[in-house]
């Protein structure tokens, strides 16, 4: 130990000198990146999140629409298990195409039944899904012949009917053993059909994702029994996210609450909300005004914020954060508008990441709008839309991100990229 001797202004000085060097040597903060689109943001944060990859057993009927598949559907047989027509016809071989006289009908192939022989120099009546005899190797539709009870007349020339016309071939759709409908794939009724052809009537799914909602602001209330004062708003950020979540199969809101603007009771809600869901979603409180605690509550109980902050119009103070555990906090504006475009455009992709989906990065399609205002901003714009009844895509009249009148006569939104403007087509997320 040494005493040092020396003036007050040196002692200062060197009291100044060991603590700069003392926080030089601490490890650096983490640093939050700043990203120049949505997309790199959304594709970074579900680096850090985990997915649902618990699978169990459900019945293939109504209860299975729109779950994810936990499992890969196998063919357990040739789709189609046999060469079968495509239309009603005549089956009959090529080589007995050149004959010019009349062709005698030896038998018919029904669906659902044994196809019957076919000799040479006759055909066969075969009907739309029969299987066609092993002995034909064309099929003659039946407007292109003239008929008569045994017999057949070919119009036209022999060329237009080569071999194969008309046949669906044995495992052309798909081969026994090979994927016929992927793992993470979502249940529809054209995929139901798929499963149900390969002789599954029941399927492993994928668990759904839980969601928890929590809303903030000392302002937001329920007032169902009184009016609310000037001061006071009613909270239609929870019926709103509630009500869109809840239209996912995939996903089931298992916790929807509000908190009040205090740091202890927004960290008890982050940690209560985590504890029995995968994700949580949160709305307020994001900014940065005094009373904004979300971001300092989410670091104290150990996330890693990916993001606070992003290029956008309106929700640009939008939070993207990983838990130690790998589950999703993102924190949403209060502003209604803002709330439910950031949950559509950066939360329900992350979502999808999470459930599983295998196309969880899918998009929906571009659309034109009908008259443009020429207005151009240097961030992604988010800009409400109404869809008529002719298909035509209309911008919403709007007072900002706070106008609930405007969101609900929308019938979605439509991204606009940085500096851009005109007609588009601009990549349009309908609501529905």
């Amino acid at each position: 130990m040494f005493l040092i001797v020396a003036p007050y202004r040196q002692v200062n000085d060197l009291r100044q000198y060991f603590e700069s060097t003392a926080e030089n040597r601490l490890p650096p903060k983490p640093m939050i990146m700043k990203y120049h689109s949505p997309d790199l943001a959304i594709s970074d944060l579900t680096q850090q999140l985990n997915q649902v990859r618990v699978s169990e057993s459900s019945n293939l009927d109504r209860d299975s629409f729109g779950r994810l598949l936990g499992e890969s559907v196998i063919a357990d047989r040739d789709s189609p298990a046999a060469d079968i027509s495509a239309m009603d016809g005549y089956a009959i071989n090529q080589l007995d195409l050149q004959t010019k006289t009349p062709i005698p009908i030896q038998g018919e192939s029904k669906a659902g039944n044994p196809p019957p022989s076919l000799s040479r120099g006759s055909t066969v009546r075969i009907f739309t899904g029969a299987i066609v005899p092993s002995e034909a190797d064309t099929v003659i539709r039946r407007e292109d012949t003239e008929e008569t009870d045994s017999t057949i007349l070919i119009k036209g020339q022999n060329s237009s009917y080569p071999i194969g016309s008309n046949i669906r071939v044995a495992g052309e759709n798909a081969n026994k053993g090979s994927v016929a409908v992927k793992e993470g794939q979502c249940i529809t009724g054209a995929s139901a059909a798929t499963i149900a052809n390969f002789g599954y009537r029941s399927i492993r799914v994928l668990k759904r994702l839980r969601v928890a909602i929590v809303t903030t602001g000392d302002e937001v209330g329920s007032f169902d029994s009184s009016d609310p004062q000037p001061w006071q708003i009613r909270n239609s950020n929870l019926n709103s996210l509630s009500v869109f979540l809840n239209a996912f199969p995939w996903l089931e809101v298992s916790k929807e609450t509000h908190c009040v603007d205090r740091p202890k009771a927004i960290s008890a809600a982050i940690s209560e909300a985590l504890h029995n869901a995968d994700a949580l979603l949160m709305t307020g409180g994001v900014s940065m005004g005094n009373y904004d605690y979300v971001p300092e509550q989410v670091k104290e109980i150990g996330a890693n914020i990916v993001f606070h902050g992003l290029p956008i119009r309106p929700g640009k103070p939008i939070l993207g954060a990983a838990s130690i555990t790998g589950k999703l906090i993102l924190g949403l504006p209060g502003n209604p508008v803002s709330a439910l475009v950031g949950c559509y455009r950066i939360g329900l992709p992350v979502l999808r990441y999470m459930a599983g989906f295998s196309d969880w990065e899918q998009k929906p399609p571009s659309t034109l709008i009908a008259e443009t205002d020429n207005k151009t901003l240097s961030m992604y714009w988010y800009r409400l839309v109404k869809e008529s009844i002719d298909g035509t895509i209309q911008l919403c009249p709007t007072k900002g991100s706070g106008d609930l009148v405007s969101l609900g006569q929308s019938t979605g939104f439509i991204e606009i990229p940085p500096d851009q403007c005109g007609a588009g087509p601009w990549t349009y997320y309908k609501w529905c």
